[in-house]
């Protein structure tokens, strides 16, 4: 579908910062949105914000998929803004989204195509949720991060994307993640290793073992780098296989196969690739007005070309969320850690906090996407 048709039919909304709150508001114009070229970006660079005590300042981390769930976004349609999102969510995917977080089915929720826009969505409510509760949270915030499609929803959270535009991309990406997954039966592989685990070596053993199957130019790599000793891997079915079977002498305490479609981050995944970069030239991407961190390497993102660069890559390359954690936490000792909130469904990202940094994590709180009903 066309991208200044499907956004066209819409009130384009931005998700943008000021000095007491986060607020989704319409533009005045209604017109389609005119495809840019790769090198646009906004006419007004907006200078960062003032900077803050660590004791004083905020991060938001934002999940990714596997955190979802039906039922999420229960309760957060008192906030009006939210009830914006979901209806302009229904009018770029063509379905009505707040339905499936919902009542599911959860069969349907679970699929690539579905849940990467549900939790992309979910997590902007539930900094909505957030806003209502602690605005001053919003206000502190110096830093985001996000969880694969998480990043999407860490950037349109900075200012550097528009909520409608950004929602788009994360369809694109998500169809073409599920075509590139129909291609080969692969998989991601959740590990928990003993210290003297070696991963890298693990996935050479696979993949030579796919080898002497007949299976040619086989993956197996690390995809995710989650905690010191935590790592998730991904590639053929066949690969994946053999790292169960042979847990025990690779030094594997714990394996879990994931719940998705196919090996995400990894070569597997390099038929994305130009669907997503080409949707990703057609948007408006503006330098982001705090700092958000890629997971292709941990670092901030510096401009509008680098972001469209780095999302692309991202497709093909491991999260590097340990060495995200990293770089926003590391500090001088005795230095106090900010505030940080976990806006979207699952507490995964703290769990991973908690494992990389003790002490960052005793100033963590989980902001909930469900809330009773009054």
């Amino acid at each position: 579908m066309n991208l200044s048709v499907t956004l066209g039919c819409c009130s384009r909304l931005r998700l943008f910062r000021n000095k007491s709150a986060v607020h989704l508001c319409r533009r005045l114009s209604d017109a389609p949105i005119s495809p840019s070229d790769d090198s646009q970006s906004s006419p007004e660079e907006k200078p960062r914000r003032t900077r803050r005590t660590p004791g004083k300042a905020s991060v938001l981390i934002f999940p990714g998929q596997g955190s979802q769930f039906v039922g999420m976004g229960k309760g957060l349609l008192k906030y009006t803004n939210v009830k914006e999102m979901f209806a302009v969510a229904e009018k770029v995917l063509g379905y009505d989204l707040l339905s499936l977080c919902l009542n599911g089915p959860e069969n349907d929720l679970m699929k690539t195509v579905h849940c990467q826009p549900a939790v992309f969505v979910c997590s902007l409510a539930a900094v909505e949720r957030l806003n209502h509760e602690n605005p001053a949270a919003i206000e502190s915030c110096v830093t985001a991060a996000g969880f694969s499609v998480g990043e999407f929803a860490a950037l349109v959270f900075s200012g550097a994307m528009n909520f409608a535009e950004a929602l788009f991309a994360v369809k694109v990406r998500a169809e073409a993640m599920q075509n590139a997954s129909d291609l080969v039966s692969s998989g991601m592989l959740s590990v928990i290793g003993r210290p003297q685990a070696n991963y890298k070596h693990a996935c050479v053993q696979a993949r030579e073992h796919c080898l002497s199957l007949g299976i040619q130019e086989p993956v197996c790599t690390i995809a995710n780098y989650l905690f010191p000793d935590g790592r998730v891997i991904a590639g053929h079915k066949e690969a994946l296989d053999f790292l169960q079977n042979h847990s025990r002498e690779l030094n594997f305490m714990r394996t879990r196969l994931l719940p998705v479609s196919g090996a995400f981050h990894t070569a597997l995944m390099e038929p994305a690739v130009e669907p997503l970069r080409d949707v990703l030239r057609k948007i408006e991407v503006r330098r982001p007005e705090i700092s958000v961190h890629s997971n292709v390497d941990g670092k901030r993102y510096m401009h509008d070309k680098h972001i469209r660069n780095q999302l692309a890559k991202q497709l093909v390359s491991p999260v590097k969320w340990e060495q995200t954690l990293h770089e926003i936490y590391e500090r001088a000792q005795g230095k106090d850690f900010p505030h940080t909130y976990e806006v979207g469904p699952g507490k995964q990202l703290g769990s991973t906090l908690q494992k990389c940094n003790l002490k960052a994590f005793k100033n963590y709180t989980h902001v909930d996407v469900v809330l009773p009903y009054d």
